[in-house]
């Protein structure tokens, strides 16, 4: 149960609702145990009255006799009835604080473990793949909602309706309280065991499932390629034998599943017996009257769902605890990406990096070592190199991604750690190498990083990325809805409203991360023609592998290992013969030749 004790803060805000909860169930209890008392009180009452009866033989007083009789029997009919329906509006009220309690509860926790999800530096999402985030947020928040909903409310019940019925029936016969009750721990038992293998073998067949569904998933999106290589015969068996493996998993669930009701009726067939014989003797010998084995026999049958919701309550506990295990193991993850002041200021631009080593925390690979460089607002920098060479690593520094293993990081001449995070990113446009656009329209993307859109910002951000024509081009215009990640536009349009995204909240500082590498050398051309005007007046770090960006800067560097191996000017960089201009001459070469 430790696990579970996070949770008590929720119950602590809805102790209202379960309070309540808690006074709906004793008073429904009470409503259970009333109508048994009166089944025996009328049992009781016909066997005397007809005894009775009997002495009136045919006359008026047989008449009269006759109808009292029904009269009371009537009584009785209607006060059950009366019990009955009191009993389920309680349990209806039950529902409406419990189970609503429950489902608040989810509400909450989910939007806890979002938030917290959003807060969590980018390091834990190198480290923890998508598909676990999302389990940990649905699935497991759902088994947690069930201990907090059904788990609780039964076992609520449990607690209030044995002290009740087992105390009532001891005053009333105890040696046939004990027989009564013999057959239930045996079924409390047993029904925990049937639902730890109902659990188990659940868990494998959701496995099994998820395995399955995988694979269909990729020999759909692969489909031209399993075409392409006359795969299809060896995908259909390999599909064959994963449902193979699904079936077998089910049928061995389903002979499990079998059990359980056989079972509860079962061991509830010996206890009535167990009454009905004990009671019959107890009758015989003058002890209790007839009524008392019929007000048994319900008391057995309201105990036994308790009794067989314990097994299953704690099956739910189980499972409630190792799901909140896992939600507790992403909750107790710290952002050690803080800000030392939560200082918030306009920026102008100026950057200095000095001595800036880094080495990835999860992986433990050294991307930059003692890289040192300067940049004057309104200044463009262009940093070149091969892939891997620690280019990216730069962007996410500078946007406060990770913090340096080494060296710092200045903006305007303040340690970027003392800005407050927000403030900082808000003031930075940032066009990621793989772009990502939302399946929502044009104009909501381009929007995107902007709190308040004035009216024709988005326009005029399209304009300056070269993309507003090609807007205009579809049938519904900037409210286009993109497909997912964008698929509705080509490469280059994508790279554009990604570049429209970024200047429409008219950031001080511009970064370029590699954002041309997946466009051909037209696109290229058109995209870095737009990028001359949306870079004045900002201080620009172009990110690349190829050359042709950095004819846009006024300075370059040119990493290698995580080194800067040169740095300058285009021209003096083109003049000293090294690594740049080599770079440079095999580019130009294969661009001239890839025209020709």
């Amino acid at each position: 149960m430790k696990p579970l004790w996070r949770l008590n803060k929720y119950l602590l805000k809805y102790k209202g609702y379960l309070l309540l909860g808690i006074v709906f169930t004793i008073i429904s209890n009470i409503f259970v145990i009333i109508p048994a008392q009166l089944v025996r009180i009328a049992i009781d009452y016909v066997v005397e009255s007809f005894s009775f009866y009997q002495l009136f033989g045919e006359g008026d007083l047989s008449v009269e006799a006759r109808s009292i009789f029904l009269k009371f029997i009537l009584i009785f009919g209607v006060l059950i009835l009366v019990m009955a329906l009191l009993r389920g509006f309680f349990l209806f009220l039950i529902r409406q604080t419990i189970i609503i309690m429950s489902r608040l509860i989810e509400f909450d926790m989910k939007n806890e473990i979002f938030t917290h999800y959003q807060q969590l530096p980018l390091s834990f999402y190198r480290k923890n793949s998508t598909g676990d985030l999302m389990a940990r947020i649905t699935e497991d928040v759902s088994r947690v909602r069930m201990y907090l909903g059904p788990a609780i409310m039964y076992g609520i019940n449990l607690v209030v309706l044995f002290p009740l019925v087992i105390g009532y029936m001891l005053t009333v016969n105890v040696e046939l309280t004990l027989y009564s009750l013999l057959p239930l721990p045996i079924l409390s038992l047993s029904i925990y065991f049937v639902n730890n293998l109902i659990n188990e073998r659940s868990e494998k067949i959701q496995r099994s499932l998820s395995g399955l569904s995988t694979f269909v998933q990729e020999a759909f999106s692969g489909i031209r390629v399993l075409k392409a290589f006359v795969r299809e015969e060896d995908s259909a068996n390999e599909f064959k034998k994963a449902s193979e493996e699904y079936k077998e998993k089910s049928i061995r669930l389903t002979l499990v599943q079998s059990l359980f009701y056989p079972l509860i009726l079962g061991l509830i067939g010996v206890s009535t017996i167990l009454t009905v014989y004990i009671g019959g003797i107890q009758v015989i010998e003058g002890t209790i009257g007839y009524g008392v084995i019929a007000e048994f026999i319900l008391y057995v049958n309201m105990l036994t769902w308790p009794v067989t919701a314990l097994g299953w309550v704690t099956s739910i506990i189980q499972r409630a605890a190792a799901s909140q295990t896992r939600i507790n193991e992403f909750l107790n993850e710290k952002n050690d990406i803080v800000s030392l002041e939560n200082l918030e200021r306009e920026i102008q631009g100026d950057i200095q990096v000095k001595n800036l080593s880094f080495v990835y925390p999860d992986s433990g690979i050294k991307a930059l070592d003692n890289v040192n460089f300067e940049i004057k607002a309104g200044e463009a920098l262009a940093i070149i190199g091969a892939t891997g060479s620690g280019k990216s690593t730069v962007a996410n520094l500078l946007l406060r991604m990770y913090d340096p293993t080494k060296g710092d990081i200045l903006i305007d001449n303040i340690d970027i750690k003392a800005y407050d995070i927000y403030s900082l990113r808000k003031q930075i446009g940032f066009v990621p190498q793989d772009v990502f656009l939302f399946s929502d329209t044009i104009a909501n993307n381009i929007a995107f990083g902007l709190d308040t859109v004035p009216e024709g910002l988005v326009e005029k951000a399209a304009k300056d990325a070269d993309v507003y024509d090609n807007i205009l081009d579809f049938p519904l215009g900037f409210e286009t809805r993109l497909g997912e990640r964008g698929m509705t536009l080509s490469g280059g349009q994508k790279q554009r409203v990604s570049i429209a995204r970024a200047i429409a909240k008219e950031p001080r500082i511009l970064l370029l991360d590699d954002c041309l590498s997946a466009v051909d050398t037209k696109t290229e051309n058109s995209i870095l023609n737009a990028l001359k005007i949306i870079m004045k007046g900002r201080t620009s770090i172009i990110i690349s592998h190829r050359v042709s960006s950095a004819k846009l800067a006024d300075k370059i560097i040119v990493l290698g290992d995580g080194h800067v191996v040169e740095q300058g000017t285009h021209d003096f960089l083109m003049e000293k013969k090294g690594v740049y201009a080599e770079l440079y001459e095999k580019q130009t070469h294969a661009n001239e030749s890839i025209e020709g």
